[in-house]
């Protein structure tokens, strides 16, 4: 019986987690905070973590990071809301396993807590050689995504470095593990490392390895992840988060193509292709001081920027049928066709999350799908409002639900934006004209 950990501080919201999961033969141990839920992990080592984004103490992403530092094969599946859908995302990035939204589906939590203990999570910041199927890939019509695959091939013959660009969810190392697979070395290692996952003491020790007693907890030999990778491709993903003294030892391996791990008196001899990744604006860090400009320029042998899927429409009802396909496979479901509600929803909303946004709703939809058609009924009620808070018009009590779901969306656009009235409609999807009415409608303060 596999055992499972529920770290939600809701207590009636876990007793009925619990007792569902339990009538389905699982063992459910249960937690109500950060602090409680790292204790039973290291007490009781259970097979599997669902952990609500909110605790008292701390965040569920907090609780993931902690975790995973000790023990990066425990799979965790997120609960959050829509609210929070770039922290899903981030969670992602860390090694969540999944996220699910509430109002939580059973049918769905059971079907990801399934696919979670069928799978082995593997170390977010190290994979090495994990090629993805060619049947899994899809390039975009538009012209965006057409032009990012020529520019792919281009730099892909070369031994080039390169520096991808693009929001969280837009398929940064995937684009960087289909240069690999295209170029001369995709006989050899491919390396991702997620850099904003390395704690600051030991990033140099990641990347570059050390020897036993050069430092206080160095108890064995470590291997780097550069010299994992040599003879292949490493992949640093969000570079712009590395430290400044950890980026002076990545410029002097990138220039002399050599590295020397920590306490040791050789140096290693690289022969390594190197892709970098952010989301951030790495020339604001230039600017301040807290990135360097001669590494910039290092990197940047060659620039690829994925633009978010909100500016290239065209192609979301073509991944959408793309996510469909996979998801039937993976369900065993037979789902063949959009209901046109569903069509114009996906079409206006402006997907935060991007792709692994979209991939997620689909599948989570198809699972959900009771015959051939994705109906509307089948969305959750956040998406219908964020994607349509100027045409819903809904009334009783599922009005006010949805009214005050738009509020809180509406006030985190506003926040993310600084109160900036433009910045937080497009955030939003909506014209800033849409936005004002919106304002005055449910009464949020403009001023700040």
């Amino acid at each position: 019986m596999s055992k499972i950990l529920l770290v939600e501080d809701d207590l009636s919201y876990s007793r009925i987690i619990k007792t569902f999961l339990e009538r389905n033969n699982f063992e459910v141990l249960s937690a109500n905070s950060v602090s409680k839920g790292l204790q039973l992990i290291g007490k009781e080592q259970p097979n599997l973590v669902i952990v609500d984004y909110r605790l008292p103490d701390g965040t569920g992403l907090q609780l993931l990071e902690t975790s995973l530092n000790e023990n990066d094969t425990l799979p965790f599946i997120l609960i959050t809301s829509y609210i929070d859908i770039r922290t899903a995302v981030k969670a992602m990035k860390l090694g969540a396993f999944e996220y699910i939204t509430k109002p939580i589906n059973p049918d769905e939590l059971l079907a990801t807590v399934r696919d979670a203990l069928r799978q082995e999570t593997p170390n977010p910041q190290s994979k090495k050689n994990e090629a993805p199927d060619p049947k899994d890939h899809l390039v975009g019509k538009s012209r965006a995504s057409q032009q990012i695959d020529a520019h792919i091939s281009i730099v892909a013959a070369t031994d080039l470095s390169v520096l991808i660009l693009g929001e969280t969810g837009t398929g940064k190392e995937y684009a960087a593990r289909k240069i690999h697979l295209q170029s001369p070395r995709s006989s050899k290692p491919f390396v991702a490392v997620d850099c904003g996952a390395l704690s600051k003491e030991l990033a140099a020790s990641e990347l570059f390895g050390h020897l036993k007693g050069s430092f206080t907890g160095a108890l064995d030999d470590k291997t780097g992840h550069f010299e994992f990778a040599n003879g292949g491709t490493i992949f640093l993903d969000e570079v712009g988060n590395l430290s400044y003294e950890v980026q002076v030892k990545l410029l002097r391996a990138i220039e002399e193509r050599k590295i020397r791990k920590i306490g040791a008196n050789t140096e290693i001899p690289l022969d390594i292709r190197i892709i970098a990744a952010t989301n951030e604006d790495i020339r604001s860090g230039i600017q301040n001081g807290s990135f360097r400009e001669d590494l910039f320029h290092r990197l940047n042998e060659f620039q690829i920027i994925l633009e978010p899927l909100r500016r290239r429409r065209e192609d979301i009802m073509q991944f959408a049928e793309f996510f469909v396909n996979q998801s039937n496979v993976r369900l065993g479901k037979s789902v063949t066709d959009f209901a046109p509600a569903v069509k114009e929803i996906f079409e206006s909303y402006s997907w935060p999350g991007n792709l692994r946004e979209l991939k997620n709703i689909v599948r989570r939809g198809v699972l959900l799908a009771p015959g051939s058609m994705f109906e509307k009924d089948l969305l959750p009620l956040e998406l219908i409002a964020y994607a349509n808070c100027s045409k819903i018009e809904i009334e009783g009590p599922e009005a006010l639900k949805i009214e005050s779901q738009e509020s809180d969306l509406i006030r985190k656009a506003l926040q993310e934006s600084n109160n900036n009235k433009s910045l937080a409609a497009k955030l939003l999807g909506i014209d800033r004209k849409t936005l004002y009415n919106k304002l005055a409608k449910l009464r949020i303060s403009q001023q700040g």
